[in-house]
């Protein structure tokens, strides 16, 4: 059974154009050809690529994040009131309005005491600046070597300049070393991304991230096993040279340079929108859709090649649409902004804004100046709180 459905599995009518066989795959006469069982070494790669970030962020990205003066936000806690906590957890960390009302009446507080509580709790989850500086820090590093060795490996190919010479006098080209361990080693990273996701950032496209990731592991794997490595190789590499803009734009963003930062933004989104919305769908997109069954007829492993490829160019344009909104945001607001992916700290500040426009009332009376702090001694809402809280009894 299991005989069978390997051979099922590696079906040439699957994987392979009409006009190619496994056996043009064979290594013969000194050449070597790409094999599946080649990048089984991805997984212990991947292993040691965890504990050189680890080792990365502890002793190279921290020092240099104290040098360039980031600190961590000082956050005051929210107190235990396990009626607020049961309502953060199960039903959402940001109430309506009446929601808000409900609670602040069944705990005993001011609305403004339960509008606090809750950006406080919020901020509780928020991932530390440091912790952001020291991700985007080990991404960079590894998005600048991959790129700038990719580039160094293409520069002297031909189908660099002219993706249609991907297909000539295929599938009998011979790998070279340099693209296997180009291909092994971006198989290790984005396998490695899935091993260290429960302790990454995680952003608001997390889960488009993460689709994003398993397809990038699928065309590596399929292209390498059908000895489509030249026009892959044309996939990866205008995608890590983008991420590597990216990532220190991200790193600037968490210092004092924000003036570095908006001009590193700016190259970013111009590299990212001429490589991965111009370059990417006219060049790479048209040849495997097009030249790659040039002479031959369509097949599984063309039309399943070319959606991994559709999706990722769908994640692109999602991603797209956010660059554009952040460039729209700085030419009429005259700022870029943070990344709009990402949460933002929440101040405590505009709650004494609150109170000044709208006094606080409790049973329909407004409260004393004096008895209006959210934390002062003289508050008689933060002294009724125990009702709600782990004393209430």
């Amino acid at each position: 059974m299991w005989s069978d459905l390997n051979e099922w599995f590696w079906s040439e009518r699957i994987w392979l154009r009409p006009d190619a066989k496994w056996a043009d795959l064979e290594d013969r006469d000194g050449k070597v050809f790409p094999h599946p069982r080649d990048l089984l070494a991805a997984l212990p790669l991947a292993l040691a690529l965890v504990a050189l970030r680890f080792a990365f962020e502890r002793f190279i990205a921290l020092p240099i994040g104290h040098w360039l003066g980031i600190q961590n936000q000082p956050r005051r806690p929210a107190k235990p009131i396990p009626t607020l906590e049961r309502y953060f957890v199960t039903v959402g960390p940001k109430p309506k309005e009446d929601q808000l009302e409900f609670l602040a009446a069944v705990c005993k507080l001011t609305l403004n005491q339960t509008r606090r509580w809750f950006r406080r709790r919020r901020n509780q989850d928020r991932i530390p600046l440091g912790k952001k500086f020291r991700e985007a820090s080990w991404r960079f590093t590894y998005f600048l070597f991959i790129s700038l060795a990719g580039f160094s490996i293409l520069y002297h190919e031909p189908w660099l300049w002219r993706p249609v010479m991907c297909w000539d006098n295929y599938p009998h080209q011979s790998l070279k070393p340099s693209l296997y361990y180009w291909y092994l080693l971006e198989l290790s990273f984005f396998t490695s991304l899935f091993i260290t996701a429960p302790l990454d950032i995680k952003r608001k496209d997390f889960k488009e991230q993460m689709l994003h990731h398993t397809v990038t592991i699928l065309l590596i794997f399929f292209s390498y096993s059908t000895n489509l490595i030249r026009v892959g190789s044309l996939v990866m590499l205008p995608l890590d040279c983008t991420n590597s803009f990216l990532e220190i734009a991200k790193i600037f963003s968490y210092t004092k340079y924000q003036k570095v930062s908006q001009v590193l933004f700016f190259i970013f989104a111009l590299v990212f929108l001429s490589l991965r919305m111009v370059i990417f769908p006219t060049q790479i997109l048209y040849t495997t859709y097009y030249d790659s069954i040039d002479g031959t007829g369509p097949f599984f492993g063309y039309y399943f090649f070319n959606i991994l490829l559709m999706m990722i160019q769908v994640l692109q344009t999602f991603w797209s649409y956010l660059i554009v909104r952040m460039l729209y945001n700085f030419n009429w607001k005259g700022k870029v902004g943070r990344d709009i992916r990402s949460d933002v700290e929440e101040s405590d500040s505009s709650d004494s804004e609150v109170v000044e426009k709208n006094p606080p009332l409790q049973d329909g009376v407004a409260h004393r100046p004096g008895a209006t702090t959210s934390d002062g001694p003289r508050s008689r809402a933060t002294t009724n709180q125990n009702t709600c809280g782990p004393r209430s009894r």
